[in-house]
């Protein structure tokens, strides 16, 4: 019986291996996504829903060069409907551990939107991704958006970012 139980946990750790080592991103590949989430101001006291895509270059099996835009609507506490959106270039190093693909990266871009004219933005980002098939992923990110609106110190434009969180899926090609 213990034999049994040996040679089954051996074929799961097998299969196992086997299975997330094809569950990668490698050079050379392209990457889309489609997603959804959420947008809020700093102190979070104002927010709403985005939508958003990307279409990504590896580079190497880690290093990805991707192209983001996102459209977002809210309806905020000083009255009105407002739409917003950005559209941004991202540079990410990505950690491949099998099936799990943590991330880490920043961008810059453009933010517009009813709210605002169009404003420079820059910022970090973090995700993960988990390789449910040998190229399909499901995703979260987090970014936080620092925008080049005001003339001032760093400091006035970290007061006047925003959040920007998405999940969804996405292919390597």
């Amino acid at each position: 019986m213990k034999t049994m139980h040996k040679m089954a946990l051996i074929a799961a750790i097998a299969f196992g291996t086997a299975s997330t080592i094809q569950a990668q991103p490698a050079a050379g590949e392209w990457e889309i996504t489609l997603g959804g989430g959420g947008i809020a101001d700093r102190d979070f006291n104002n927010g709403g829903f985005n939508v958003d895509g990307s279409l990504g270059y590896f580079f190497t099996d880690n290093w990805e060069l991707s192209l983001r835009q996102d459209m977002g609507y809210t309806n905020p506490n000083v009255g009105g409907t407002l739409w917003s959106g950005s559209s941004r270039i991202a540079g990410d190093y990505n950690f491949i551990l099998g099936k799990f693909v943590p991330y880490i990266g920043g961008n810059i871009g453009l933010s517009y939107g009813t709210h605002r004219s169009t404003v420079g933005e820059a910022g970090p980002e973090a995700g993960i991704k988990y390789y449910i098939l040998d190229k399909t992923f499901a995703f979260a990110q987090g970014e936080y958006q620092f925008f080049f609106d005001r003339a001032n110190h760093f400091g006035d434009q970290a007061r006047h970012g925003q959040w920007v969180f998405s999940i969804g899926l996405g292919l390597n090609l």
